[in-house]
């Protein structure tokens, strides 16, 4: 494509080269060094030259998308690593506080590793996670990066280089033979990181088995991506993309469906004709593009950027698919928007867009037990209360059935909030108790994996 921007990719040791930079404080500099050291910082030249609106920094949404920011930090972890910074410290000194303060940012929220990881002929499936009974996510060790990071992200432990705290697998033989020995599994999730990092050879190591292997089960190929927005080039220009674009197609022609989950937190990201041509690019495959972020203060918490952003999407021949809530990990009291005030902005939102947009699903925790959707605001036996229901669970009965939480204006996640009408438990806790203890183990059940 002429005129396509040449890839760099910026990180802790090189981002004051930035051009932009130098119109920067020095006190946004080190702001970006202190959180950094922290939490997990990468750009790159897309970004930089076609999302970010430097005339609005430090306020502009995609700057603080990409970009750490003071307050992601609490404040006695920002002084702390400030004070290290200021005074010269070891590099030993600086990981070693760094680590200290992961470890209380609650890594691996949603039971990802105490209760999500499989097992296969009594052998824990590391990279591998099974939480509802129809989807397996897959970790390819090649795809645990990205072409950028989101400040937000939830899994930032796979990028800030601690073994102990990173999904990773390279075993797609143990893929083929699991989803064999669990015929209930209908999706496969291909996740990160962001497995278009890979090249088309790597990625096909990963797909072309699940479609040689003997797996009727097997309906629907996911892939978790961000790269139609940081590096979309990817589908256009690089050096396989007719490969890559060739194994989608493969893919839709084998009679399985090929969606990209792709993640858009901003309508500002739809914008670039690049972007455009590589949704095109992707479409003409026969792959379906769905859409998801999560609401997220200082970004998108604001109901007309939805609607702008459903629109877009829908223009473009996307599937406006989950409007997600901030998990409780990382820099979750940053980027938190209280669960009430995500309902209205999505009730908002979604009251302008036509039923084409209506296909979008939220706001919704991605919690330990499940998918639990907040409804709205209620008045029962003359209480004001929230509705809520699960639209995935551990338990699939849980499915669809309305509960109530006592009216809260200030919960931001599913922990925050009580059962209503001075009930002492929410129906599925003793349900989740029960499936710790009697499946633990059990890494084949239909009922609940």
């Amino acid at each position: 494509m002429p005129g396509a921007t040449p890839y760099k990719a910026y990180s802790l040791n090189n981002f004051r080269d930035i051009p932009q930079m130098a119109n920067l404080s020095d006190e946004i500099k080190f702001d970006i060094q202190v959180v950094g050291h922290v939490l997990p910082f990468k750009t790159n030249s897309f970004v930089i030259d076609h999302l970010i609106d430097w005339s609005n920094v430090p306020d502009d949404p995609l700057f603080i998308l990409t970009f750490p920011q003071r307050g992601m930090l609490l404040p006695e972890h920002y002084d702390e690593m400030a004070a290290l910074v200021k005074s010269g410290a070891k590099s030993s000194i600086l990981k070693a506080t760094a680590n200290r303060i992961r470890m209380g940012l609650n890594p691996h929220p949603a039971g990802q590793v105490s209760h999500n990881v499989p097992t296969l002929e009594g052998d824990s499936l590391d990279g591998m996670q099974h939480k509802y009974r129809e989807t397996v996510l897959f970790f390819p060790s090649n795809g645990q990066t990205c072409h950028a990071y989101c400040s937000f992200c939830f899994r930032w432990p796979q990028f800030v280089g601690m073994a102990e705290l990173k999904f990773a697998s390279k075993e797609v033989e143990r893929l083929v033979v699991y989803l064999q020995a669990n015929p209930q599994v209908t999706d496969v999730l291909f996740t990160g990181g962001d497995p278009m990092v890979m090249n088309a050879r790597h990625l096909a190591a990963y797909i072309e088995p699940l479609l040689a292997a003997d797996l009727p089960n097997l309906r629907h190929i996911r892939i978790g991506t961000k790269s139609l927005s940081f590096w979309p080039y990817r589908f256009l220009t690089d050096n396989d993309s007719d490969e890559l674009l060739a194994l989608f197609r493969k893919v839709s022609e084998s009679g399985k469906h090929l969606a990209l989950m792709a993640h858009f937190n901003h309508p500002r990201e739809l914008a670039p004709e690049p972007v455009k041509q590589a949704i095109k690019a992707i479409r003409d495959t026969g792959a379906v593009i769905r859409t998801q972020s999560p609401l997220l203060a200082h970004i998108n918490d604001d109901p007309a950027l939805w609607t702008e952003m459903w629109n877009a999407q829908v223009d473009l021949g996307c599937v406006p698919y989950y409007m997600f809530v901030a998990r409780d990990t990382g820099a979750q009291h940053y980027f938190a928007v209280p669960l009430i005030r995500a309902w209205e902005i999505f009730r908002e939102a979604y009251q302008r867009v036509s039923g084409l947009g209506r296909t979008v699903r939220g706001p919704s925790m991605s919690a330990n037990p499940g998918k639990v959707q907040v409804l709205g605001v209620s008045e029962v036996q003359g209480q004001k209360v929230m509705v809520l229901r699960f639209i995935q669970g551990r338990d699939p009965d849980w499915i669809h059935r309305p509960f109530f939480a006592k009216y809260d204006e200030q919960a931001a996640w599913l922990n925050d909030l009580k059962p209503a009408f001075g009930e002492p438990h929410f129906f599925f806790e003793a349900g989740l108790e029960s499936f710790y203890r009697e499946n633990l183990q059990t890494a084949h059940s239909e009922d609940y994996e």
